[in-house]
């Protein structure tokens, strides 16, 4: 018999499931701590914790993760040179550590505009190749002509090899900008992809399962996971595109609007008869702006494992992740002691950081091109829990708001972690969730309490509360797009004799989900389900998605002065031209059903058992008698990795 392994990688757990290959059935699923650094270790003892009976017969993994996103949401990827070649915005922000903007770039037609600065990207790497961790390179129409792009990757790669990105290898579309964005944000994620791929694909091989590796794209389809490590950026959402799968295969509903519960984030969206809702425009990560296809989705920065903390009577949630004071309490067994222990904390001095709640300690990444103030602050944190009021009676007390920065820095940088009081915390305090040391949860309620003037049992229900609230703005926000946040606040308020009403059901997935059920149909008319195993969804859904594969290619007459001869194609295969219309056409179709049986291949997927779809669109101006002026063709290729591991069951058996 053979079965299907699904994994999901979030920011606090890391979940499996086994499915089985003849009929689909779930056979087993567990849970296990992300760990960090070692990516690896919490893996492996997700797998280690499976029944290795059904383990041993899988052919088929399939992945996803947040961590890509998480990365990007809380400003902790990898360190980037991005080189800009040609007419770009100098005026705008750019998510990278350091940028230069070299001479260079293309036409429209993809002819060299002016020529490369070949000596100013040289210099440029000499002198950040031991900061970075990889570059990104976007040129002026580097999608209709990728020479310019090509040439400085091959220069970085003549002095280091350090990843590098090129705009032109993740979209063609035009926008400069929100091409060399993604070029940019891809390069971030690429150490942290590798980490990750690699920790799957290592457990895998030392198990000696012999099973094709597929990984979850942000757009709900897989893809080679191979192809994860020089695309990382498709894999951001993956985990939201995971739990609409999931939620829809679960619920089985093929529509459904969804609601998933992360410790770092809570993501909404929705599946409509069994296609997924995609934006027809790049999405935005982190506040950035791509020229990735990915689901339509509304992601807020507030999960189960988001920092509760009060400052001047107001309580806030986020955004920050940190471990709950439940788990810390079992994961280090005199945290109990140190948190009753824990100094009070002055009103006026209270931040996100300076909670009497707060506490940090030592990761197991390494430290490097560390400022003084970074410096000091970590010799006083240690392997065990600190508290953040202890590091700053050791430190001088009138650079509170430098340590407070510092903090913020080392967090960022991921050499410290923190633990403090969280949602979850909250459940556990009401009696809701009890998988962990409720005393530590109690404790931390008792403390944070007193600063905004509540009784425990009540700032717990405020704490669960306002979650409930954040969960049915963002379905409302996701669901009613034309409506402003302030008015959503206001229905969701209370204070008019309205609310607001779904006419689909509302999956819900996560841990703890369950807790929030009654608090969000007081808030919104809706059929609420929480299927069987909703704590995996993402894992379910990892293993549900299809390969997906869409080649889009431009053809445009080379100029206007002769429309009949002489025609560009532009692909991300690069420029060619031909003599003919039909020939550039003949070529662009031979070679989109030559990318996408590939890609399937890679996947799995044999040609027989592949559907390919080919659309043409053209434009040209009225009585026009010549070829288009603009022809555009689509070429999209489907298949079915589950289908496929049902298929070698029933071969088998016949």
């Amino acid at each position: 018999m053979h079965y299907g392994l699904g994994i999901d990688a979030g920011g606090t757990y890391t979940d499996a499931v086994i499915l089985r290959g003849s009929d689909g059935a779930i056979v087993d699923a567990k849970k296990s701590f992300t760990t960090y650094p070692d990516i690896q270790q919490g893996i492996k003892n997700v797998l280690d914790s499976l029944n290795q009976k059904y383990l041993r017969d899988v052919n088929l993994v399939s992945v996803s993760t947040t961590l890509s996103t998480n990365a990007l949401l809380e400003n902790t990827g990898r360190p980037v040179g991005l080189i800009l070649v040609g007419e770009q915005a100098t005026d705008k922000e750019y998510p990278a550590e350091s940028i230069v903007f070299v001479s260079g770039g293309h036409d429209t037609n993809g002819e060299e505009e002016y020529p490369l600065d070949i000596e100013a990207v040289r210099d440029y790497v000499e002198t950040s190749k031991s900061w970075v961790s990889a570059y990104a390179v976007s040129a002026y129409f580097g999608n209709r002509n990728p020479e310019h792009e090509l040439a400085v990757k091959s220069i970085i790669h003549s002095i280091t090899d350090l990843p590098v990105v090129c705009g032109h290898e993740l979209s063609q579309e035009l926008g400069v900008y929100e091409r060399a964005v993604t070029a940019a944000l891809n390069a971030q994620l690429i150490p942290i992809t590798y980490q990750f791929v690699n920790g799957v694909v290592s457990d895998i091989k030392r198990r000696g399962i012999n099973a094709r590796l597929l990984m979850l794209k942000c757009d709900g389809s897989v893809y080679n996971i191979e192809d994860a490590l020089e695309k990382p950026i498709e894999t951001i959402f993956s985990g939201p595109a995971a739990s609409i799968l999931g939620a829809s295969y679960l619920a089985k509903l093929d529509t459904c609007a969804v609601i998933d519960v992360g410790g770092t984030s809570t993501d909404v969206s929705a599946i409509k008869n069994g296609i997924p809702q995609i934006s027809s425009e790049g999405c935005m990560v982190g506040g950035w702006k791509t020229r990735v296809k990915a689901m339509k989705m509304e992601t807020s920065a507030l999960g189960g494992d988001s920092h509760v903390w009060v400052k001047d009577k107001k309580l806030y949630i986020g955004p920050r992740r940190v471990i709950p004071l439940c788990v810390g309490a079992v994961m280090y067994p005199d945290f109990l002691n140190r948190l009753k222990s824990a100094k009070m904390v002055l009103r006026k001095d209270t931040s996100e950081n300076y909670q009497q709640t707060k506490f940090v300690f030592r990761t197991e990444y390494e430290a490097g091109g560390l400022r003084e103030k970074e410096k000091e602050i970590l010799k006083l944190v240690g392997n065990e829990p600190v508290s953040v009021t202890e590091i700053t009676d050791m430190t001088d007390a009138r650079e509170l708001m430098l340590t407070n920065k510092t903090l913020d820095s080392l967090i960022n940088k991921r050499l410290i972690q923190s633990i403090g009081f969280t949602p979850t915390d909250a459940l556990h305090v009401l009696g809701e969730y009890e998988q962990w040391n409720k005393e530590a949860s109690e404790i931390g309620a008792f403390y944070l309490s007193k600063y905004a003037n509540m009784g425990k049992y009540e700032f717990c229900r405020h704490v669960k509360d306002l979650f409930a609230k954040n969960m049915a703005h963002n379905l409302m926000s996701f669901l009613i797009p034309i409506i402003s946040n302030s008015a959503i606040d206001e229905v969701l308020s209370g204070n008019y004799p309205v609310r607001f009403k779904t006419d689909i059901p509302v999956v819900l997935l996560g841990g703890p989900v369950s807790a929030y059920v009654n608090e969000l149909k007081s808030l919104i008319d809706s059929d609420v389900h929480v299927p069987e195993f909703a704590s995996v969804g993402n894992a379910v859904g990892a293993l549900v998605g299809k390969s997906v594969k869409r080649v889009e290619i431009l053809i445009k007459p080379a100029s206007l002065l002769n429309p009949d001869n002489d025609f560009l194609v532009f692909s991300s295969e690069g420029r060619k031209r031909f003599e003919t219309y039909s020939d550039a056409v003949d070529y662009a179709i031979k070679m989109g059903n030559s990318l996408v049986l590939d890609y399937e291949k890679r996947c799995g997927i044999i040609k027989e058992d592949t559907i390919v779809n080919v659309s043409t669109q053209t434009m040209s101006p009225e009585n026009w008698s010549h070829p288009p002026l603009e022809t555009r063709i689509t070429v999209v290729g489907v298949g079915d990795p589950l289908m496929a591991i049902r298929g070698i069951y029933n071969n088998n058996n016949s």
